[in-house]
């Protein structure tokens, strides 16, 4: 990611941190709509937890922007243990989709078109890495 996209990344999300709460359901009601299969992967989630989860890695993300390479353990892990609650590879645009709308809902005005490419551009990167990690996991599973 280029410093540009890095600034817009941080200063558009130091305006969601404080309606975190109302942006995170936001965001599960947009995915849930738009993706009702994902909806039984959290039957059993307590999801005011989930959504402190959501925010917490998203805010990790937007503060190791520049460093995303050591954040890949993690997020290959996060992407071999998505397995195991039965995500699946498509369920990667559904949430990239409920993430873009829910950022387009909450920033209204600032979010401008190169908001939403550096939000594109990160998410891309991140859930990357998660679903080769995930892909490899079954296909060595299999």
């Amino acid at each position: 990611m280029t410093p540009h996209q890095i600034f817009h990344l941080r200063s558009s999300w130091s305006k969601v941190v404080p309606i975190a709460d109302v942006a995170s359901t936001m965001f599960y009601n947009r995915l849930f709509e738009i993706a009702p299969d994902t909806q039984p992967l959290f039957s059993g989630a307590n999801m005011e937890a989930q959504r402190e989860k959501l925010i917490s890695a998203i805010g990790l993300v937007v503060e190791k922007a520049e460093q995303l390479d050591a954040l890949r353990p993690a997020l290959e892990e996060l992407g071999r243990s998505h397995v195991s609650y039965g995500v699946k590879d498509h369920h990667y645009d559904a949430v990239g989709a409920a993430l873009i709308w829910t950022l387009d809902q909450g920033l209204c005005d600032d979010f401008t078109e190169e908001v939403r490419s550096a939000w594109t551009i990160a998410y891309a990167l991140v859930s990357g890495i998660m679903r080769n990690a995930a892909q490899h996991f079954e296909s060595v599973a299999a």
